[in-house]
């Protein structure tokens, strides 16, 4: 495909968006099909106008996939509700470690014995996998900072750090691989990969954070009139806490997500506004016919709420770009039925399964249990690591396979969960209206 195709493809795709918005949010399905679909379309697998070689493009799609999913982490973080606490993060927490480590031993066993790949294969394709997206997932997160609504909060909370705490696992794998040393009794996975790039990580993001949001304020409110530019103070705080958390061994996804975390939470507490509930932008507010929950009001004039509309914007658009190329990957025959049955058995088993142990104990109630046990869409983050494991070293003949498998269960994730998120969104907000008032 020359350049000139490329430009027609991208800019006609663009207008077409552009203009057919408002008729886009009245379909019963999501944007993300009508892309994949596209790409299907041009792609090998129907008109063949181009093919995007995943295997020989890895480097390249590596670094993409990294800052779409570095924007999206960092747009979650600055909508978390104020203020942060135990009891409302527990149950994301109990979703990014336990659930995730229920999923990637699934996964694994499931890639052992019914794929038949090695333990170190296996844990690596559950690494992949095991993440929700918080690229695609927009349509069951939470829609602007002021969005309290317990599952959009805990779908957004729990796939802003499950980006991260899949990253220990990753590592695992590429270890009995033999692609990097895990130490005697695996003590430096450990002490390194699980504990001190945790730990880094959100110690980094929560600084760098609440450092800016001073920063920021000690300045606005010396010189009211003095401007700042929110849009590059936000890109800015994603490059030096990821820039800075992958010098030291942390791990970045976590450094960026808590770092929205907190500044949003500092900005608003500077403010004296923690309390306080204003309406939601216009350019995030809720989808037509899917009820939004009571806002808060958040200061007119912080680096968080003003560099949020940009990173929507670049989100929407990289989303765009990705399953594009997405779709241009797939050939008829890559729909094998190993990979199917993976997808099936992530999507029925392994994930609502994972869910109900991590939320044991919780006090969400089961049908919330039940939405994010469907809602756990795959997506732009399993392409991330994906790349990442090919760019370090992984056999051809293995990556080959790791390609096929992750492409058709992201492909399936956008087509059962972007088919069904507006009707059963639309039925679980008149099943939450139709009880009796507390």
């Amino acid at each position: 495909m020359s350049n000139a195709q490329w430009f027609l493809l991208l800019g006609a795709l663009l207008l077409a968006r552009g203009v057919t918005a408002s008729a886009l949010t009245r379909l019963p399905v999501t944007p993300a099909i009508i892309y994949l679909a596209v790409g299907l379309v041009v792609g090998p697998t129907l008109l063949n106008v181009f093919h995007f070689n995943p295997l020989k493009e890895s480097a390249l799609l590596e670094v993409l996939t990294e800052v779409v999913v570095l924007i999206s982490l960092f747009s979650a973080g600055v909508k978390m509700p104020v203020p942060v606490s135990l009891a409302r993060w527990r149950t994301p927490i109990l979703l990014a470690t336990v659930s995730m480590t229920v999923t990637v031993a699934m996964v694994a066993a499931f890639a052992f014995y019914v794929l038949d790949l090695p333990l170190g294969a296996g844990i690596l394709l559950g690494a992949i996998l095991a993440p929700t997206d918080p690229v695609l997932a927009t349509d069951v997160q939470i829609r602007h900072p002021g969005d309290r609504d317990q599952l959009r909060y805990t779908l957004t909370c729990e796939a802003g750090m499950n980006d991260g705490s899949a990253f220990p696992f990753v590592m695992l794998g590429l270890g009995l691989l033999g692609l990097r040393d895990l130490g005697e009794f695996g003590l430096q996975w450990v002490l390194f990969d699980v504990i001190w790039a945790t730990v880094a990580g959100v110690a980094i993001g929560v600084v760098a954070g609440a450092a800016l949001a001073h920063v920021a304020w000690k300045l606005r409110d010396e010189s009211p009139d003095h401007r700042l530019m929110d849009d590059f103070l936000g890109l800015g705080l994603i490059g030096m806490v990821y820039g800075l958390s992958v010098l030291v061994g942390a791990w970045g996804f976590l450094a960026v997500f808590f770092a929205a975390v907190a500044l949003r939470q500092t900005e608003l507490k500077l403010a004296g506004a923690s309390s306080e509930s204003p309406p939601a932008p216009p350019a995030v507010a809720a989808e037509p016919g899917l009820a939004a929950a009571p806002a808060e009001c958040a200061p007119p004039q912080t680096v968080s709420a003003g560099s949020l509309v940009f990173k929507e914007h670049l989100e929407r658009l990289s989303e765009m770009t990705l399953i594009l190329l997405l779709g241009g990957t797939m050939f008829f025959d890559s729909w094998s039925w190993r990979a199917v049955g993976l997808a099936l058995f992530l999507f029925v088993v392994a994930r609502p399964l994972s869910v109900l142990i991590g939320m044991l104990g919780t006090r969400s109630s089961w049908p919330i249990r039940g939405m994010v046990g469907w809602f756990g869409v795959r997506g732009i983050g399993s392409l991330y690591y994906l790349m990442y494991a090919i760019q370090h070293g992984i056999a051809e003949s293995l990556a080959l396979e790791l390609i096929q498998f992750t492409l058709v269960v992201v492909s399936l994730s956008i087509l059962a969960h972007g088919t069904s998120v507006k009707p059963l969104m639309g039925m679980f907000w008149r099943h939450r209206r139709s009880l009796p008032a507390p």
